[in-house]
């Protein structure tokens, strides 16, 4: 089975204090390199007067990733962050996590907790989204079976995007790759084979973390 992933609804924040230094981390959907550099650029006007803004980037399913530690000793920033994500699944995401210095040295895995702590609090305040990868079946049949097709389709947890009448019946819906074999065996038992169902894809769609 593919390993699933998440993606973010919307921007948020989250914060912590670690021995008096404030790490603030700003979270983003971002599709593309050009949306998160987009988004680091902005929070680095935000946040001027900081002293690091930290940064990490999760692309194309964790094939694309990119961070910057922005000052701070090497791979205790960026790094632990990128790793939070890539933990939690999160795709299609870029975070930025500010530090304003409290005036006490963390040490180097003092800095590496701190900064995925923030990481963590930020995702503790989004609202996530399953990635799932799925086709779209259309399914054409007569007005006497469209019935019970759409009570197998509520049976999987699937509402139609879309249907059509005219001579018969054609609904649009979209289901994962798992379910498309079982799904066109029961909509043929159940129509006695006179129902088409045709696949297109594939296409990522987003269900509600729970």
């Amino acid at each position: 089975m593919e390993e699933r992933w998440r993606v973010i609804a919307e921007e948020a924040e989250g914060a912590i204090t670690e021995k008096r230094s404030r790490f603030i981390a700003s979270l983003a959907p971002a599709a593309t390199r050009e949306e998160a550099e987009a988004f680091i650029e902005r929070k680095k006007k935000q946040y001027w007067d900081a002293r690091h803004n930290c940064y990490a980037y999760v692309l194309a399913r964790g094939e694309e990733t990119r961070y910057s530690d922005d000052g701070e000793p090497a791979q205790t920033a960026g790094r632990p962050m990128l790793e939070i994500l890539q933990r939690e699944r999160v795709t299609d995401a870029v975070v930025v996590v500010t530090r304003y210095f409290g005036g006490i040295l963390l040490g180097t895995g003092g800095l590496m907790r701190a900064y995925q702590g923030a990481v963590k609090a930020g995702l503790e305040q989004c609202r996530l989204l399953e990635l799932r990868r799925g086709c779209v079946l259309r399914i054409k049949t007569d007005y006497k079976n469209y019935g019970r097709i759409e009570y197998l389709l509520r049976e999987h947890g699937l509402t139609p995007e879309g249907v059509s009448f005219d001579s018969g019946v054609e609904l649009r819906v979209t289901a994962e790759e798992e379910q498309k074999k079982l799904l066109a065996r029961e909509i043929a038992d159940a129509t006695g084979g006179s129902a088409v169902v045709e696949a297109e894809g594939p296409v990522d769609f987003f269900s509600k973390t729970p």
